[in-house]
């Protein structure tokens, strides 16, 4: 087996792993502006918890990106232009979901924010669905020739697998943040989003669960099976936490069962990185969709430098704004249009 290709696979699910960690709480905390918080002082205290790191969890979907079109240029080529639109509609979300962040406090009226507080939660949501249902073809197939690219419509990618794999990361977002914000609030936010942890949490993985055993019966090894069962026992025990109140055990070992989840599934389709459903010779492997030797030592070095120096400056900004937020620190809402305008329409009298 290829040294260079096999330990970029790695780094590659290391990297949408760590994505899907950051910015799963993340984008959950964007669907709960909707489904959890009570009134405006909420929502803002859940905007306040991701205020600071939200962008910065961003740029691992960046660099899971890039690393993929620099190590497995075949890859890249042939997922992303399978899933043109999927990752459009990803890309939409996203800037929705950024503009919405920016301009929501601008005017003081619920209105206005309300309009932008559904622009945080679909953007998030439609942002989880589409990497999930990426994420979930990647493992699973799609309908690509000898060449690598796509048979078919615009919408032959769209199958019971990506719809599953979608939901898996919206199930996965939303139990993640309620674990997050149980960890990073206080008061009755708090309380609530650990009481609601508690009684969804084994509803809300049911489809990460499905898509992880889906991927054992079909390619699984015992090792990886043994994945499976380590990354459920990580489940109870954050639900157990939980109950006891323990709640950055709980976050941990949420943690535990996505990296191991996540293990499971990329070791089970290893040497492929991306099946074809028309014909198994038409697979990408790490072998015939990589880069040249060259390419990936170069990137290897790059990498061993500038990897650490993200995760060092991405744990210092989670150190610096570790406290906890609550209502009370939330002050008056004020807003910055009107005072513009009116400065403006003083300035031309």
């Amino acid at each position: 087996m290829e040294l260079l290709p096999t330990v970029w696979f790695i780094a590659i699910a290391v990297l949408w792993t760590g994505y899907l960690f950051l910015e799963g709480f993340d984008l959950g905390v964007g669907m709960l502006m909707k489904l959890f918080a009570r009134n405006n002082t909420e929502r803002r205290v859940l905007l306040n918890t991701i205020g600071p790191v939200w962008d910065g969890n961003e740029v691992w979907l960046l660099t899971a990106g890039g690393a993929t079109f620099a190590a497995f240029p075949l890859w890249y080529a042939s997922l992303f232009s399978a899933l043109y639109l999927p990752l459009l509609v990803v890309l939409v979300a996203l800037i929705f979901r950024a503009v919405a962040f920016e301009y929501r406090g601008k005017v003081d009226t619920d209105r206005w924010r309300a309009r932008w507080d559904w622009a945080i939660a679909l953007g998030s949501f439609f942002a989880a669905f589409g990497v999930g249902a990426a994420l979930a073809l990647t493992t699973t197939g799609l309908p690509l020739n000898a060449n690598g690219d796509r048979e078919g419509g615009p919408m032959a990618w769209f199958s019971g697998y990506a719809v599953l794999g979608g939901l898996a990361v919206v199930g996965f977002s939303l139990i993640h943040a309620l674990a997050f914000l149980a960890l990073k609030t206080d008061g009755d936010v708090r309380h609530r989003a650990r009481t609601w942890f508690v009684r969804l949490l084994p509803v809300l993985l049911l489809p990460i669960a499905g898509w992880a055993l889906s991927i054992q019966f079909l390619e699984g090894k015992p090792w990886t099976w043994a994945l499976v069962l380590v990354a459920v026992a990580a489940a109870a025990a954050a639900w157990v936490w939980a109950r006891r109140g323990a709640e950055g055990k709980a976050f941990s070992a949420l943690g535990a069962f996505l990296a191991l989840g996540s293990a499971s599934i990329f070791a089970a389709v290893f040497p492929v990185v991306l099946p074809s459903t028309l014909n198994e010779a038409y697979d990408l492997t790490i072998s015939n969709a990589s880069s040249s030797d060259y390419t990936l030592g170069l990137m290897s070095i790059v990498a061993a430098f500038g990897l650490p120096l993200v995760i060092a400056y991405q744990a210092w900004t989670y150190w610096v704004f570790r406290r906890r937020v609550s209502a009370a620190h939330i002050p008056e809402a004020h807003s910055f249009l009107p005072a513009i305008a009116a400065r403006a329409f003083t300035t031309k009298g």
